[in-house]
């Protein structure tokens, strides 16, 4: 995320906000989402990319193929534009309780899943 000027980050932010909070407005806070799935399926996602923190650039295809995995599981809320998944990113990163609960799976997950998201949504959003 780091070659990301602070303006396009901030953009994307700001689309993060304006995209869940229209898509909570019309969903009746997202009442179509099986939250109890969503969050078995994101632990299992996120077991598998914890192998691949240590050692594995975030543009390896594995990895890659788990950041297909991770958008669609997002798309059961609704589905982000490029930025706004980039928001998200930076929302795992920034937010404390999010931060947390992915250093749970690795010290270093919020910064490779950052950074992963944006690869994945440079090369397929």
């Amino acid at each position: 995320m780091n070659n990301l000027s602070k303006e396009y980050l901030v953009k994307c932010i700001n689309a993060l906000n304006e995209e869940q909070s229209l898509s909570l407005s019309k969903t009746d806070n997202w009442a179509h989402v099986n939250r109890e799935l969503v969050h078995q399926d994101w632990d299992v996602l996120y077991k598998k990319l914890a192998r691949y923190v240590d050692d594995t650039p975030v543009e390896h295809e594995a990895v890659q193929t788990l950041m297909k995995e991770h958008f669609e599981i997002a798309c059961r809320f609704y589905i982000p534009s490029k930025e706004a998944y980039i928001g998200m990113a930076i929302f795992y990163k920034e937010n404390e309780d999010m931060e947390k609960f992915h250093k749970s799976y690795h010290p270093e997950m919020a910064n490779y899943l950052g950074d992963a998201i944006v690869c994945y949504a440079g090369n397929h959003l």
